[in-house]
């Protein structure tokens, strides 16, 4: 048995995740799918087996968060940090992410079609998140390591506190947060942002030239007694 299906109008949401934690790599089972989610809260959550989840609909809080290795696609929207602290892998959002949206992802990729809400990427730590719509204020707040590529605009204080993270936007910015700033595109950035939309399935819809680059200016790396709180 490669296949398994889950409907969690029946089913609860532990069941199918103690069976993904504990039965699916044993059974061989290599996609699952997930019927009538309508919102429920950590769907898929905490995976390590090489596992593909299919979600029929929208996701809650946390769906496919501390992934490992898995592939989780959402057929629909999802909830406050969809992603987030995930290790490896794939989440793949095909509708609107809410708040938090790869908060912390250490490695992996978060592919969003639509727009994204706030602090999308907050504390980002190493992952790869590309956004096929908007996002909104203080996105990439305190991110420290990774990718993160916009193809729509971004609302305000975008990239604040930023450390060694690369924000890469198409679109308009309502305002660049502390110690953010555009840089310019080298051939290497077009590259990196060419792959990123690839691996997104995006490849056709744009074109990596268009995109800015933004990064840290690194004044906020040491505290500065006469800066009196103004960076």
């Amino acid at each position: 048995m490669e296949s398994l299906t889950f409907d969690l109008a029946s089913s609860p949401v532990t069941e199918l995740n103690t069976y993904l934690h504990k039965r699916a790599a044993a059974e061989g089972v290599r996609k699952v799918t997930v019927n009538n989610p309508d919102g429920a809260h950590n769907i898929a959550v905490g995976l390590d087996t090489d596992v593909e989840v299919t979600i029929k609909g929208h996701a809650g809080y946390y769906a496919g968060g501390m992934n490992k290795t898995a592939t989780v696609v959402i057929e629909g929207s999802a909830g406050t940090g969809v992603a987030e602290n995930m290790m490896s892998g794939k989440v793949h959002v095909k509708g609107f992410a809410s708040n938090g949206a790869g908060a912390s992802a250490h490695g992996g990729l978060l592919v969003i079609d639509g727009d994204a809400g706030l602090r999308c990427a907050i504390s980002l730590k190493g992952g790869d998140i590309v956004v096929g719509g908007s996002v909104g204020s203080f996105s990439a707040f305190m991110a420290q390591a990774g990718r993160f590529v916009i193809c729509g605009d971004a609302g305000d204080a975008l990239g604040d506190s930023l450390y060694e993270a690369v924000i890469y936007v198409k679109g308009a910015v309502k305002s660049l947060g502390a110690d953010a700033r555009y840089e310019d595109m080298t051939d290497a950035d077009i590259a990196a942002v060419t792959g990123l939309l690839a691996d997104a399935g995006m490849a056709g819809k744009h074109d990596a030239r268009d995109f800015r680059r933004i990064a840290s200016a690194r004044s906020l790396y040491h505290w500065n007694a006469d800066a009196n709180q103004e960076y």
